[in-house]
């Protein structure tokens, strides 16, 4: 994997270096399909990737019929992925907004994912589809041994999924934003969730991030000494500790995973790791993620700032 170098403006698509998947996007765009078949089907044997690119075409997809049409015209497992993504699109963009069609909404999305999943019963995306929309009915599964809150949850469903994939990065991150205080949840059910599963996972994981997930997640800047929550030796720890152990397997990578070297970045860099910190954000090349700059501000001005101070060229910048 080689993200690149930096020439002047910052590349937001989430696609990132997948030339494929950006491929696609812009088919999608056009009301084409037959370039997200293709960039899905090969993604069969590779669930972070094909977790990956469904989400994203979905997000393409999600304001057009592509995704009914495709499904109507040629039905398939690829198909029926793409559907159940954008259908769970559609289900969270109005429970968060209110929209009275939610419930409906909601019912086809889960209607399509067990279709999905039906189809390709190997498959964990569907079912993290699914796991995607528990927070719309909040199940409430016992959790395991090990959690000082016992935060109860969509415990079995996670369950299934990581009996198809242990480590599935989206399935972690979904499971955690279940327990976040905008969705129903608490800072202490959070914390104490992102704690439990890093701590399962190996040291090299990307999944070693989400404590520094959730901790952008409870960020209040009106709190006493808010952004020198970084500096306190724990996350200084927990930061450094991710730089050496995952940070360097990343250029084995097939495409940049953009977000996690994002959350990584930032953390250094409030912790005033600013060698660590200039090391990724130079690995992630031009491509830029919101998050988590947005929780902070302006995501291009709060990005450009912490490039600047690692003596890193800007956009603009003469």
């Amino acid at each position: 994997m080689t993200a690149g170098s930096f020439e002047g403006q910052y590349v937001w698509s989430p696609a990132a270096d997948d030339r494929q998947l950006a491929r696609a996007c812009m088919d999608v765009r056009t009301g084409r399909y037959f370039r997200a078949h293709e960039v899905l089907k090969e993604t069969r044997g590779d669930f972070e990737v094909r977790a990956h690119r469904s989400l994203v075409l979905a997000s393409e997809a999600a304001d057009s019929d592509l995704a009914e049409r495709w499904w109507a015209e040629e039905p398939g497992p690829e198909a029926a992925l793409l559907w159940a993504r954008v259908a769970m699109l559609r289900a969270l963009r109005a429970a968060d907004a209110g929209d009275p069609r939610r419930v409906a909404l909601a019912r086809i999305a889960r209607t399509a994912g067990e279709r999905a999943a039906h189809l390709l019963p190997g498959d964990p995306t569907p079912w993290v589809a699914q796991l995607s929309l528990a927070r719309l009915d909040r199940p409430q599964d016992p959790a395991p041994r090990g959690l000082l809150t016992a935060p109860s949850g969509p415990w079995y469903l996670f369950a299934h999924i990581l009996r198809l994939d242990p480590w599935h990065r989206e399935a972690h991150h979904r499971f955690l934003s279940f327990f976040f205080t905008r969705y129903g949840g608490s800072s202490s059910e959070s914390w104490d969730v992102a704690a439990f599963l890093s701590q399962r996972a190996p040291a090299g994981s990307p999944l070693r991030l989400l404590p520094l997930v959730a901790l952008v997640e409870d960020y209040d800047p009106s709190a006493l000494l808010a952004d020198h929550t970084w500096e306190q030796p724990q996350w200084v720890s927990t930061a450094t500790s991710i730089h050496r152990n995952w940070y360097p397997s990343v250029a084995e990578y097939r495409f940049t995973p953009v977000l996690d070297l994002a959350y990584l970045a930032h953390a250094l860099f409030m912790a005033k790791r600013e060698f660590e910190a200039r090391e990724v954000f130079t690995a992630m090349g031009p491509y830029a993620s919101r998050m988590p700059w947005s929780a902070f501000g302006d995501p291009e001005e709060q990005l450009t700032r912490a490039r600047r101070s690692c003596g890193l060229p800007v956009p603009g910048a003469t």
